[in-house]
């Protein structure tokens, strides 16, 4: 694969320029409905290779209310660093960016933008082959539904200053961006320790890292690779690692060697002969239950890239657990029946066990991994019994469709007609669309329709859970009465060991409206009141953690 790069980078290149001279038209903008994000770059060309130093204003004034162009920069106004980002997607002339949010001195700053949590580390991402525009949107959303943390996003439409050929600077409008948490290790994103490089022995050297499985491309750092080899494909081309966290440049030699092992240990019991022991087999490497929820989302999606790139997991210092954890979830832009290739759109198959023989020559496997598990009966009735569970919740197909339904409200009020003005992409074949809408009611139509019958054939080819299986065991119930809530909220939970309970109530757009924290000495029964003032009406999503099991569940506030 290697020995074609330069020619498609060549060929990648020319398709850019052709790209860009047919399909941006100039649209006339003033304010909108969305956040606005203004990008001042001082004349200078936004590039791949390096990073330039440019201002950044953000409006926000509010849910309904206009942002303006010559409105304060009230969200964020200062430095930044900017550079394009993603592989593939450089192809396309509508770019996406990576940000670091910068003081005047070049150092990194950190800001709570449109109301996520405050970090330097964001990206712009941009939709454009993904003509319903929140695909990677919504499979964050369902991750974190889960309990799981995915990257918070939130739409802004984007305009960047330029200078014509007059000397005059003006804005021109970008379309819909997606502003995204970048993942990183950080208490509100990937939450593990940090690791310095002195750290080098005990409990120290044992976390946290963060791993990815992708392309040498982006910020790939050091790479190893994986001594077994992926199944279902006669080409032996090895499963590739890369330290996302810390830097390789920054990683001491013990650190890199620990980590190395450590998967070589795990992969090493998971392919063993008797690798279905509960101690000494995989489970003693793996969090079964973030490995479970990983493969529902990448199955529900279909995700072409799924298991194979972008795919980030976490190993957790020993103290904290110990245990490799998967995710977070990224990239889902070929997700949900967008890509025509490699069998992407079909809605039959399990994505884990069919990729590697639909695309026998693609070079970038899906590991053994995850056929492994499911031979495991033990994985398989957890898996089983999650599905089930969530299919009567937050992945019912009302539920699902629901999600989709809001956002295209929001996007559909204005800000979406104005985007594919811009982009004149819709009743067109972008790569690698396997359906091409002539309106955005129709992508919509579409993405909702290959959901439903997605699901519908993994509730018919997922085992049935008997009377005889056992359930998995929770420390805690919780209870907070039916929907919809027209007053005072109530919960009450009843915990069988002493331990941290925690409890998050999400809106719909992920923002957190209350969290309760508290330590419990011993076991019992508690109660826990959120006075109706403080909520807003509508959707809500409660996420119920307690020594490391979690629940999620949906309230509705009337």
């Amino acid at each position: 694969m290697r020995f074609y790069r330069p020619l498609i980078l060549i060929l990648l290149l020319v398709f850019n320029k052709i790209a860009s001279a047919q399909d941006f038209v100039n649209v006339p903008f003033k304010n909108t409905d969305l956040p606005l994000i203004l990008i001042d770059p001082h004349g200078q060309q936004i590039v791949d290779w390096y990073e330039i130093t440019a201002d950044m204003g953000v409006v926000y004034n509010g849910v309904g209310m206009r942002n303006d162009t010559a409105h304060v920069f009230n969200n964020y106004n200062g430095k930044i660093a900017i550079e394009i980002r993603g592989s593939s997607s450089q192809m396309f002339p509508k770019k996406q960016y990576k940000v670091e949010l910068r003081n005047s001195a070049g150092e990194d700053i950190t800001a709570p933008l449109l109301g996520m949590p405050a970090e330097a580390d964001w990206v712009l991402f941009a939709p454009y082959n993904d003509k319903a525009l929140m695909r990677d949107v919504l499979a964050y959303k369902l991750g974190r539904d889960l309990g799981r943390y995915a990257p918070r996003t939130r739409y802004c439409e984007v305009v960047m200053k330029v200078i014509d050929d007059s000397n005059t600077p003006h804005y021109v409008y970008q379309g819909i961006y997606v502003l995204i948490e970048k993942i990183k290790r950080d208490k509100n994103r990937v939450d593990i320790a940090k690791l310095n490089p002195d750290e080098n022995t005990g409990d120290d050297l044992t976390g946290g890292y963060i791993v990815k499985i992708d392309k040498t491309t982006g910020d790939s750092g050091g790479e190893w690779y994986s001594e077994h080899r992926p199944h279902g494909t006669t080409n032996q081309t090895p499963i590739r690692f890369q330290l996302e966290y810390p830097k390789w440049s920054e990683a001491s030699a013990q650190q890199k060697n620990y980590i190395q092992n450590h998967i070589a240990k795990f992969e090493d019991a998971l392919a063993g002969k008797y690798f279905t022991d509960p101690v000494n087999g995989y489970a003693k490497y793996i969090d079964i239950n973030s490995f479970i929820d990983f493969m529902i989302i990448q199955e529900i999606s279909r995700n072409v890239d799924g298991y194979r790139l972008s795919t980030f997991f976490h190993k957790q210092k020993d103290s904290d657990g110990g245990k490799l954890v998967m995710g977070p979830l990224w990239d889902f832009n070929l997700a949900f029946g967008n890509a025509n290739y490699c069998a992407g759109s079909s809605l039959q198959g399990w994505m884990y066990d069919r990729f590697n023989q639909d695309c026998p020559n693609d070079g970038n496997f899906i590991p053994f991994w995850w056929r492994r598990l499911m031979e495991d009966p033990s994985f398989e009735r957890q898996f089983a019994r999650r599905w089930a569970n969530l299919r009567e919740g937050v992945l019912s197909t009302s539920a699902i469709h629901q999600d989709i339904d809001s956002i295209y409200g929001v996007l559909n009020a204005e800000s979406a007609g104005r985007n594919f003005k811009a982009w004149p992409v819709l009743g067109r074949h972008i790569w690698p669309n396997d359906f091409v809408g002539a309106t955005f009611e129709q992508e919509i139509n579409y993405l909702k329709g290959w959901i439903e019958d997605r699901m519908s054939w993994i509730d018919a080819n997922t085992p049935v859970i008997t009377s005889t299986d056992q359930p998995v065991p929770f420390n805690f119930v919780f209870n907070y009465g039916k929907n919809p809530i027209s007053s005072e909220v109530k919960f009450d939970y009843t915990t069988k060991v002493p331990g941290q309970m925690q409890i998050l109530l999400l809106d719909a757009t992920g923002r957190t409206v209350t969290q309760i924290e508290e330590k419990h000495a011993s076991p019992g029964k508690y109660f826990q009141n959120i006075p109706r003032a403080e909520l807003q009406p509508g959707l809500h999503i409660v996420k119920v953690s307690f020594n490391g099991e979690t629940i999620v569940t949906k309230l509705v506030v009337q």
